[in-house]
């Protein structure tokens, strides 16, 4: 995980995790980062000072002690906390749950069974309904190949906790 220091145009500074620099990139680029002050998406990363571990009395030695005053000014001004899941993601999560859910109460559950009740509709041996259930990755792509058309249901981040 990493944590970055970022600015909105606004002049708004703020810290978010993410997985990786590639992960802060591709969210930056979908417009997924957002300014919790002002909700700007105009983000860049600000500049900030990486942190080292200190080793025994040496560092100790080198780090003399805050005084208590810079201390609570330092308390005073830091950021507040900022939430992990941006609005615009808390609004597309929802949207994918809609949909799962509409889907899911139109359509029957053929479990394991999917590639071989979706071949049965598509050529014709029983009569076409709306399903869901599951498929290896090689039976998707076999059942794409033959030219039915299947789709993936929306997986929420919910159902991998």
């Amino acid at each position: 995980m990493i944590r970055y220091a970022l600015r909105c145009d606004q002049g708004h500074t703020f810290e978010s995790w993410f997985q990786s620099s590639a992960a802060y990139d591709s969210q930056r680029r979908r417009k997924l980062v957002n300014c919790p002050a002002c909700n700007s998406v105009a983000i860049e990363k600000a500049i900030m000072a990486p942190r080292l571990a200190k080793r025994g009395a040496v560092a100790s030695e080198a780090a003399p002690a805050e005084e208590p005053a810079v201390a609570a000014t330092a308390a005073e001004t830091a950021p507040d906390p900022v939430a992990l899941v941006s609005a615009k993601e808390r609004e597309l999560r929802a949207k994918l749950k809609e949909l799962r859910d509409y889907i899911v109460s139109k359509a029957d559950n053929v479990g394991t069974s999917f590639p071989t009740e979706a071949r049965k509709m598509h050529y014709g041996d029983i009569e076409h309904r709306p399903i869901y259930g599951e498929a290896s990755g090689e039976e998707a792509r076999a059942l794409v190949e033959e030219g039915i058309e299947v789709a993936p249901l929306p997986v929420l981040p919910d159902d991998r906790n």
